[in-house]
Parts: C-alpha cells; structure tokens; sequence
C-alpha cells in the first residue's frame, strides 16, 4: 500500500510542476508597449588601413624531411625495479 501512496504522491508533485511551469511560461510571455521609434541619420567615412605586416614564417615542412617541432633533448628512460617489487 505504500508504493501507491508513493507513485500518487509523485504524481502529485509532477503536475504542480508542470502547472507551475506553465503559469510562469504565461506570465513572462505578456507582450509589452513598444517604445517609439525614432530614426537618425549617421554617415561614415571609410579609408583603407595599410597592409598588414609580414609575421614570421613557420619552417617548412617538406614530405620525408625532418620534423622541425620535434624536441631536440631526449629524455633519460624510466628507471627499472624486479618485478614484484614496489617501493
């Protein structure tokens, strides 16, 4: 008998939310007055900016060749322990 109580209970609280949501929905959704428009007039002038300045070439990168981004320093391998063993 409990676990009728429970789903009607649920129920319940589910439709008070939704009419909750509902009503909200409804009362933000009031259309509201318009303000009057009013129009003015402006005029721009446009120049043209230079050109933009060469930035700084990538190195190339040609099929086959080095890779220029890889690291020049190799790190030293991990260090070893017998297995078994955790210090």
């Amino acid at each position: 008998m409990s676990s009728v109580m429970g789903r009607r209970l649920a129920a319940i609280a589910g439709g008070a939310a939704v009419t909750a949501m509902v009503f909200f929905t409804a009362s933000c959704a009031q259309e509201e007055e318009r303000a009057p428009e009013e129009t003015t007039t402006t005029t721009t002038t446009t120049t043209e900016a230079p050109p933009p300045s060469p930035t700084e070439k990538a190195p190339r990168l040609e099929p086959g060749g080095p890779n220029p981004f890889s690291p020049s320093v190799i790190a030293p391998p991990a260090p070893t322990a017998t297995p078994g063993r955790h210090n």
